[in-house]
């Protein structure tokens, strides 16, 4: 009967066991996490400062006392943590096994105690074991318990959480770095033998100002040593980037110095402008590293100066302004400051004068304006020109007088409303002979055929010289009387061709607020283009009306003129406006001066028409001429190209594209072959060179029985001839081809004089107005012709040497061109590029193929 007891109370003994152990552990946790927490808190804050790259940034010694220190705190702390630990006794796992499950008068001891008495009496062993029965019934309920440590009464302020989270945010900081810091935290040696082998690095850029239109210098630790010498504008911005083992870093400009500002523990980095300083210095850790000498060059302000007295021209009432202005990085705008000279304390009139589209260096040429319009016209004024640059610095000119170039009226109602006007102008004070004359006048009505309107405008503007006391009152009489002469003296042609010009003023000066970068409204500009086509609509048949009452049917046809409607116009003006909405400002301008040419030649041709059969014979004579000399042009420039061929240089560009269906390979193969001279070939190109000489000196006779006199440059370019065929005969190619340069030039500058004096001669041009604008180092010496003869070989072909479209040509010439030059928005996208892969090189924690990349592409551009 006792045999299958035994296993019953084994297993009660085993199970009891495996609950006594797990409950003592228990109560060895809730003694030992309290305990330890002091130790582990100093431990967490040391980790996290190393995480966060603090431990190890400075000297070696403070890193020893700070590890120092830590260690102290920690094994302080864990040593008063072990001192007080006591193991928990078997009798401790009992209780709090018993207090867990919630058992009374303690079962766990009652099973495990012998009987004391009554050994024998049944009874007596009877109860005991009713006793024994009742505890082990109630071990079946046994409970341990979770270990209840009563951390928060130690820390009521929560301040392991905190040490929890820094230590966290310290891991996501360092990332892939955790282990390399860690180990740099806790070996002082270790830090300094680390950071030896890493070594520095240094990129700096030094951006020049926009407008100088300079390439940025790139300079690194290999240059730096004090020999080199900077030419830097000023205003150039300078921007640093220092990586490795460098605790500061300082940028010493001249006497100045100004501190790297810190991305992390080994990346520093410093953004400056240079304006002055004779030497540029890197600092690390308060030693020199790097240096270069410095020499920042100022930017000069500009010169400007009239290169003959302002005059008017001969045919119509307009100012013309031949004047020069120079800058060393370009000049912004010119502007003529007219002061009127009877008061010279009233408002100057400022007129901005034409300037190629890009900012030129140097600019030789003549503005006309008609300024017939304005008031003053008529009245001696004194006249300054104010040229600007990018860095709106100013230069001006001596001042010129000159009487305003008036327009001529024939009605003598018109022109004694003219004379008020003048009078309103020298004393605006002085109504009462106005009004007095206006009376005069107005009692006349026959005079100016009984027209109710010219009448009233009379009355109005004598009602606001009498009422008006404003100073506006004036000039509104003086635009009316204006207004008034007008109606008098033009024809319906004349009206609709103002009205044209002042759309196109409006267009223009809207795109020039949209370029510097004042923001049109989209309706404004739409409007603005719609009155446009409006008034150019009306003009064309108000001229048609004109024509047909002048006997148009008469007029011979020219099979030389450009034909062109209101569709061209309206294609105009979409892509116009395609261009605006775009940015393309410069395009637009330009597209806008295309329109402009075509209204002007169709005024020209319409005074042409009235030429006699003479004059249009010898016009045709003139092109005839002007197109032999332009062919002449492109002939020798090919001649050019074949000498420096013939002399080993690089093939001319449109020969270095393959054909079709050719290989690369073959390409260079018959460059090769051709690069090398043959004999006879210097004989065989010379007698081209002495067939061009000749059909030069016949084309010459031509232009002395024309004109009376032969360009001096073609005589140039005759000579030069002559020493290319006596090169080309001794097979000196390379002579031959300066030669045919200088023969070139001396082409191109014979056509523009040839072309002006033809003009002149033909009445077509006045003298200065051939003039033309751009930059001097284009031409050479500074100016560039203003017509569309003798542009030489570039504007033959409407591309410049480069093979870019010509600016200065008509657009649309050369809209096939495998060659664009990238406009201003173009450009300063490109500056934003730069800019965000110098920001990009300075972020060393960038994976290392990103970073090589990227200074590939600086070094590249």
């Amino acid at each position: 009967m006792t045999a299958p007891a035994a296993p019953d109370a084994a297993a009660l003994k085993r199970s009891l066991d495996r609950r006594r152990f797990w409950a003592r552990a228990a109560i060895l946790w809730e003694r030992l996490w309290p305990a330890l927490w002091p130790p582990l808190a100093v431990a967490g804050l040391f980790a996290a400062l190393a995480l966060w790259g603090l431990v190890g940034a400075g000297p070696v010694w403070l890193h020893a006392l700070l590890l120092a220190g830590f260690a102290g705190a920690f094994l302080f702390s864990l040593w008063r943590a072990l001192r007080r630990l006591a193991l928990p006794a078997p009798a401790e796992g009992e209780r709090r096994i018993e207090r867990a499950s919630g058992l009374s008068h303690r079962p766990l001891a009652a099973i495990a105690d012998p009987m004391a008495v009554g050994r024998g009496n049944p009874e007596a062993e009877a109860l005991w074991k009713a006793h024994l029965a009742r505890a082990r019934a109630q071990l079946a309920r046994l409970r341990i318990g979770p270990p209840r440590p009563g951390l928060p009464a130690r820390d009521p302020v929560a301040l392991r959480a905190a040490v929890l989270l820094l230590v966290g945010a310290g891991l996501v900081h360092a990332g892939s770095d955790a282990p390399r810091l860690l180990l740099r935290a806790v070996s002082p040696g270790l830090s300094v033998a680390m950071a030896s082998s890493v070594p520095v690095r240094l990129d700096l850029w030094i951006t020049p100002p926009a407008y100088t239109r300079l390439a940025p210098m790139f300079l690194d630790l290999a240059q730096g040593d004090g020999r080199a010498t900077l030419l830097v504008p000023s205003g150039s911005a300078l921007q640093a980037h220092l990586t490795g083992p460098v605790r500061e870093a300082a940028l010493r400009l001249g006497e100045e110095t100004a501190p790297f500002r810190a991305l992390d523990a080994g990346s520093f980095r410093i953004e400056t402008s240079i304006t002055a300083g004779d030497r540029l210095a890197i600092l690390r850790d308060g030693r020199e590293m790097a240096s270069w000498k410095l020499q920042v060059v100022p930017d000069a302000p500009p010169q400007v100066l009239f290169t003959a007295p302002p005059a008017r021209a001969q045919r119509e009432p307009r100012l013309l302004l031949a004047f020069a202005a120079e800058d060393d990085y370009g000049v912004e705008t010119v502007q003529a400051e007219i002061r009127l000279v009877d008061r010279p304390e009233a408002e100057p009139l400022m007129v901005e004068l034409p300037l190629p589209a890009l900012s030129p260096r140097s600019v030789r040429t003549t503005a006309g304006n008609d300024l017939s319009a304005h008031p003053w016209a008529g009245l001696p004024v004194s006249i300054r020109l104010i040229a600007r640059d990018a860095a709106n610095q100013t230069g001006t000119s001596e001042p010129a007088r000159i009487e305003l170039p008036e327009r001529a009226f024939t009605h003598p109602v018109a022109r004694a409303l003219i004379e008020i006007r003048k009078g309103l102008s020298r004393a605006p004070d002085d109504r009462s002979s106005a009004i007095a004359r206006l009376d005069t006048l107005a009692r006349a009505p026959e005079a100016f055929d009984n027209d109710t309107v010219v009448f009233l405008a009379m009355r109005v503007a004598r009602a606001r010289l009498a009422r008006g006391r404003g100073p506006e009152a004036v000039p509104s009489v003086q635009e009316i009387l204006w207004e008034t002469a007008l109606r008098l003296e033009e024809s319906g042609a004349e009206r609709a061709e103002r009205a044209l010009q002042a759309a196109r003023e409006a267009l223009r000066q809207a795109l020039e607020r949209e370029q510097r970068g004042e923001r049109v409204d989209r309706a404004e500009m739409e409007r603005l283009m719609q009155e446009l086509r409006e008034a150019f609509q009306r003009y064309m048949e108000a001229l048609a009306e004109q024509l047909q009452r002048d006997g148009a049917e008469t007029v011979p046809f020219d099979p030389n003129a450009r034909l062109f409607d209101q569709r061209e116009i309206n294609r105009m003006m979409e892509r116009m406006q395609q261009m605006a909405e775009a940015g393309r400002m410069d395009a637009a301008r330009e597209m806008l001066r295309e329109l402009e040419r075509m209204i002007d030649a169709m005024r020209q041709g319409r005074m042409a028409r009235m030429q006699s059969p003479e004059q249009a014979q010898r016009a045709q004579q003139g092109q005839g001429m002007m197109g032999a000399l332009n062919d002449m042009v492109q002939r020798q420039g090919s001649m050019m190209d074949q000498s420096h061929q013939r002399a080993g240089g690089d093939q001319p560009a449109q020969q270095q594209r393959p054909r079709p269906g050719q290989r690369p390979g073959q390409q260079q193969g018959q460059q090769g072959q051709q690069g090398e001279p043959q004999a006879g070939q210097g004989q065989q190109d010379s007698r081209g060179q002495a067939a061009l000489r000749r059909a030069l000196g016949e084309l010459m006779q031509q232009f002395g029985d024309f004109t009376g006199e032969v360009p001096a440059p073609l005589t140039e370019a005759d000579r030069a001839m002559n020493d290319a065929v006596q090169s080309l005969r001794r097979d000196d190619f390379r002579g031959a081809q300066d030669a045919q340069r200088r023969a070139l030039e001396a082409l191109q500058q014979g056509a523009r004089d040839a072309a002006q004096q033809m003009a002149r001669q033909m009445g077509r041009m006045q003298p200065g107005e051939g003039q033309g604008e751009g930059d001097g180092e284009e031409m050479g010496n500074g100016q560039q012709g203003g017509n569309e003869f003798g542009r030489g070989r570039e504007r033959a072909t409407g591309q410049d040497p480069l093979g870019r479209r010509d600016r200065s040509g008509q657009l649309g010439q050369n809209e096939g061109s495998d060659v664009r030059v990238p406009d201003e928005m173009e450009l300063q996208r490109t500056r934003e590029i730069l800019r965000e892969l110098r920001r990009r090189a300075g972020e060393r924690d960038r994976p290392p193929i990103e970073l090589d990349y990227i200074d590939r592409l600086l070094r590249r551009f």
